[in-house]
């Protein structure tokens, strides 16, 4: 049975010390499958594989790929073979594809980002043993896979508290993705937050079974809005990008106009901006993954690659919070904010992780 573990996002400790020339054969080149010596003293290389959402999804790949960047600026790599890197997929038929490109491209350490990755990462690490390969969103049970969840249902729970504190319509809205249980996380945790302050806020709720088509977030924040929902929280990855536009276009028409986005996975904010002085990004609810991906990369380069345990990383570990709201949330809501995470911290609170009946 794989171990699961809580894992805290810690700045990443990098050793100092002389670089060892390589040598000796090829067998001694080869990787410890049981993670127990490392390569400490050698260049790491990491490279990770998006979803479709693509690298610059502003949003969950974007925070991944920025982890993976900032180990390689930490260890003086460069972009490429032997350093770091990413391939973009396009569809889910290139997930086996590109993990195996990087694998033949002998990277250290290869994550593949997002739950809808699982299938693909299970049957590469099947392949390949030796192998060392990390999963963030969903849980694979091989013992050269570190499997990588956040409690996003705690974060969304501050999220709901926001909304339904700060809503004067008393309707708010949630548009998710993919219909799978990473974003019933979301959606479960900002209904139950939303509702520990006003039981009767009526919440729209559509998922619109994609991570990449921005038409498709406008039109279910066009349709939220139109109804008197005046903040939409999303977890769509770039299909939450047409949440945005629907909001600034909205702004930008009518500067009165009480409209509201709640980002998520990294702060969103300047998504938001719809001129010098006008932002509709209420706040964002973040989630580590670029530190998460910067403390298993550390973790592998220093011989400790968990392979075979699941890391969840929470509000308790600082895995998941609120951006800063840039003066939108009055501080009696952000002290509000306080009360509840300290409540979800220590266990007072229990934030349901099930998508909530219609």
């Amino acid at each position: 049975m794989k171990k699961r573990k809580f894992g805290l996002l810690i700045s990443s400790v990098v050793a100092t010390g002389a670089i060892l020339a390589a040598c000796g054969s090829d067998e001694a080149k080869e990787k410890d499958t049981n993670k127990g010596s490392g390569n400490e003293g050698d260049n790491f290389s990491v490279a990770m594989v998006t979803d479709v959402g693509g690298v610059d999804d502003k949003s969950f790949n974007q925070s991944a790929w920025e982890g993976v960047q900032k180990f390689g600026a930490d260890n003086g790599l460069s972009k490429g073979d032997g350093g770091f890197d990413y391939l973009q997929s396009q569809s889910d038929a290139d997930y086996n594809t590109n993990l195996n490109n990087l694998l033949r491209r002998d990277f250290d350490l290869v994550f593949g980002v997002g739950f809808m990755m699982g299938d693909a990462i299970g049957e590469v690490a099947t392949e390949n043993p030796d192998a060392q390969i990390a999963l963030i969103d969903a849980e694979v049970d091989a013992p050269n896979v570190a499997s990588i969840l956040f409690k996003e249902q705690e974060g969304a729970f501050l999220a709901g508290v926001v909304a339904a504190e700060m809503s004067k319509s008393g309707k708010i809205g949630f548009v998710g993705g993919v219909d799978i249980p990473v974003i019933n996380r979301f959606h479960a945790g900002f209904v139950q937050g939303a509702k520990a302050v006003n039981p009767d806020i009526e919440i729209q709720v559509n998922y619109t079974e994609a991570f990449d088509d921005a038409s498709k977030g406008k039109i279910a924040a066009n349709s939220m809005y139109s109804s008197g929902v005046d903040i939409i929280f999303h977890a769509a990855g770039g299909t939450g990008n047409g949440v945005f536009s629907e909001a600034k276009e909205r702004k930008a028409k009518d500067p009165n106009a009480n409209v509201w986005v709640i980002g998520v996975d990294a702060d969103q904010y300047a998504e938001g901006q719809v001129d010098g002085s006008t932002n509709i990004t209420l706040t964002s609810m973040l989630k580590g993954v670029n530190n998460a991906v910067v403390d298993i990369s550390n973790k592998a380069k220093e011989g400790k690659f968990p392979g075979g345990e699941t890391t969840v990383y929470g509000l308790a570990e600082d895995g998941v919070g609120l951006a800063d709201s840039r003066g939108a949330i009055p501080q009696e809501i952000l002290d509000d904010v306080e009360d509840y995470k300290q409540k979800i911290s220590s266990g007072e609170i229990k934030v349901s992780e099930e998508k909530p009946k219609e």
